[in-house]
């Protein structure tokens, strides 16, 4: 069957794209390297604390065979360990000396099941900030370009929030805002008070506070602030691809969606070069089909999407298609991410009901208008104030009978924690290959991963964790624990670069659509097409971009010029 559409990749650049292309009319295919999961049937957060095997956990000897990498993630445990891969199942390699810690979930939905949905717009300061220092190269796009489409997809996902006024984090079409506690607004006036330029806010999260008719349409249901949200949320309260975005697109009758099915390769007309279909490896039977269509969204995500851009090498490609530029799985970046201070402050006896899903944010305030810090770029905090429960006055120390009794009616005192997220500084040597000899057990070429973080990167590192600190005790906070140390690059669960967009042909890979300049009816619009890495959550611009391409991929397909 001829499509008019391939997507490749369910996630959430995959979703958004499907569903703007379905309802254009398009009849499209999806395609997921993983297995089908069900919204709702196929989730864990139905299970109670005595429902969890081992307590959450996960044996030691289990996740030394098959999470090495995925256990770094603090979603990882027992309740939710099938929504992550088998690192001994999908091995790659990292240059020595150069950990990268790569993230992964493959099914239907991808990683959109268990994201952190944090939800902010990136600037005009971002978008013009290679151009501005001449790190990396220049973004194609404004802020003007994308504002319309973040517009659009906020308003279809839902997002909670507060406007603001500040230019570094653009306001945007927001669900009532979540409440801080009593002790976050405490340190928000001390912080704002004692730091000019520095702003405490609610983080802008992608859950439903008040549903509006189209969420309630697609079976979608206010947050139930259970913050179980990593095993998938049957109220559909969280924006997912199978709780959103992919039943949107199945409504209008254009969808359908075949998972289990690897991406090898892109196929292309040698003559005239565009592409015509998808090779996919079935992952069960290892059986080898070919989709064909008029057009191909790639969004198998950063690190994926440069997997089958290397892979669809041809004689008139041999460096994988798209590739003229050499750009193909170069520029991988990660936010810098690690460093984090926490603490204990004084507050009012009161206490927060339920458990909130979300935090405080504190935007970027260092190098706004011009570099004037010793290092390019910046960086913000996600972190939160809470009262932590009964059990720490239980544990506290031995007791028995009324005292204990006494004890326990109390709850324990307000905890802080602040964590920083830097923009990472676009370099071709960090980068994507494939291995020379090594392949999966589908045959197909292992990558290796080299990538590290620069100097500058290290910098921003240090005075995040000077800042944090700073905050915390300006605030009156008592510092109990502290680490300045960068994670790995992929530990953030960030990654981008490997296909970017650019003006230029020879230094990029995309065009100002998300359109491969060689390849007029590819458009890739997940992680790989960042030109530079911003330091907010960068889900929100995927979607914005894959909603964008989709309109241009279909008004050039009614022109004819793709």
């Amino acid at each position: 069957m001829m499509f008019d559409a391939i997507v490749i990749g369910s996630g959430m650049s995959g979703g958004i794209a499907a569903k703007e292309l379905c309802e254009r009319g398009l009849k499209v295919l999806v395609i997921e390297r993983g297995r089908k999961l069900e919204h709702g049937s196929s989730y864990t957060d139905w299970m109670q604390p005595w429902d969890l095997p081992n307590a959450g956990n996960i044996p030691e000897e289990e996740l030394a065979r098959d999470y090495q990498i995925q256990r770094q993630c603090y979603a990882v445990n027992s309740a939710t360990k099938d929504l992550w891969v088998k690192d001994s199942q999908h091995p790659y390699e990292t240059t020595e000396n150069k950990p990268f810690s790569w993230i992964r979930g493959y099914h239907l939905g991808g990683r959109s099941i268990m994201w952190g949905r944090q939800t902010y717009r990136f600037s005009e300061m971002d978008f013009s900030a290679n151009k501005r220092d001449g790190h990396g190269i220049d973004w194609p796009i404004r802020y003007a370009d994308m504002a319309p489409w973040y517009d659009k997809v906020e308003t279809f996902i839902g997002v909670s929030g507060a406007n603001e006024g500040l230019p570094q984090l653009p306001d945007g079409k927001f669900l009532p805002v979540m409440a801080m506690t009593d002790t976050e607004k405490m340190f928000k006036e001390a912080v704002e008070k004692q730091f000019p330029g520095r702003k405490v806010i609610q983080g802008r999260c992608a859950h439903l506070t008040e549903p509006q008719p189209h969420h309630i349409e697609l079976g979608r249901n206010p947050c139930q602030y259970r913050s179980l949200c990593e095993r998938g949320c049957s109220f559909g309260a969280y924006h997912s691809s199978l709780s959103s975005s992919l039943p949107a697109a199945e409504k209008t009758g254009n969808l359908t969606i075949v998972t289990d099915a690897i991406a090898h390769s892109i196929i292309t007309d040698p003559k005239t070069g565009k592409a015509t279909g998808v090779r996919i490896i079935d992952q069960n039977t290892k059986e080898k089909r070919v989709y064909e269509a008029r057009i191909v969204f790639l969004c198998a995500s950063t690190i994926g999407t440069a997997q089958v851009l290397l892979n669809s090498r041809s004689d008139a490609n041999p460096r994988g298609l798209a590739n003229g530029s050499d750009q193909v799985g170069r520029n991988l970046m990660d936010h810098v991410y690690g460093p984090t201070v926490a603490g204990v402050m004084n507050g009012p006896e009161t206490y927060h009901r339920g458990r909130r899903p979300n935090g405080i944010y504190i935007p970027r305030y260092r190098n706004l208008e011009a570099d004037d810090t010793g290092y390019h770029r910046g960086y913000g905090y996600q972190g939160g104030v809470m009262r932590q429960g009964w059990r720490p006055m239980a544990d506290a120390e031995p007791g028995v009978g009324a005292e204990l009794k006494e004890r326990v009616r109390h709850p324990g005192p307000w905890a802080i924690r602040l964590s920083g997220f830097g923009e990472m500084l676009p370099d071709p040597n960090n980068r994507v290959t494939l291995h020379a000899s090594k392949t999966d057990e589908w045959g197909i070429p292992q990558l290796t991963i080299d990538c590290a973080h620069g100097e500058n990167d290290k910098e921003l590192g240090r005075r995040m964790l000077e800042d944090a600190k700073a905050m915390l005790i300006a605030a009156g906070a008592t510092i109990t624990a502290e680490s300045g140390k960068l994670h790995p690059p992929g530990l953030g669960i960030h990654e981008m670069g490997t296909a970017r967009m650019g003006h230029d042909p020879k230094t990029s890979v995309l065009n100002g659509f998300n359109q491969a300049h060689e390849v007029p009816n590819l458009f890739i619009t997940d992680g790989a097409a960042m030109t530079s890495s911003g330091c907010q959550n960068p889900s929100l611009t995927y979607m914005a971009m894959s909603a964008r391409a989709a309109y241009h991929a279909t008004e050039f397909m009614k022109a004819g010029t793709i």
